[in-house]
């Protein structure tokens, strides 16, 4: 299976912005859905944003509705999640995930994880 490289993660203090980037090696993501997910320590992995093959549908929780946005570049093969206003719950390890299934929000619907990036927020 092809496994992306999540990048981008750091420590910030509340109210900043970070940008992370998901490249999976290979070209079969550029026709699926993909989709960030996180997992704080002590809880299961959550679902944060997701994404049509095409960019055309975007769909979040609705804990970063408003503050994140997702968007791919096809050409890069390379998924971005723009996290801003963050917040001490924003911490935990992001992963970025693939997709056949149509605007899932299900971790057990996605399959390639990575080895996730680290994003913690100071108060």
């Amino acid at each position: 299976q092809v496994q992306p490289v999540e990048s981008g993660g750091g420590l910030v203090q509340a109210g900043g912005s970070l940008r992370l980037s998901c490249a999976p090696s290979g070209r079969t993501w550029r026709t699926l859905t993909v989709g960030w997910f996180r997992q704080a320590p002590g809880k299961e992995r959550e679902f944060i944003a997701g994404i049509s093959w095409s960019g055309d549908s975007t769909y979040y929780a609705d804990s970063v509705k408003g503050r994140f946005t997702i968007s791919r570049d096809n050409a890069k093969n390379t998924v971005y999640l723009y996290m801003n206003s963050l917040k001490p719950e924003d911490t935990g390890v992001y992963y970025c995930a693939r997709t056949g299934a149509i605007a899932s929000t299900q971790a057990a619907n996605f399959g390639s994880w990575g080895q996730g990036t680290q994003v913690t927020v100071s108060s």
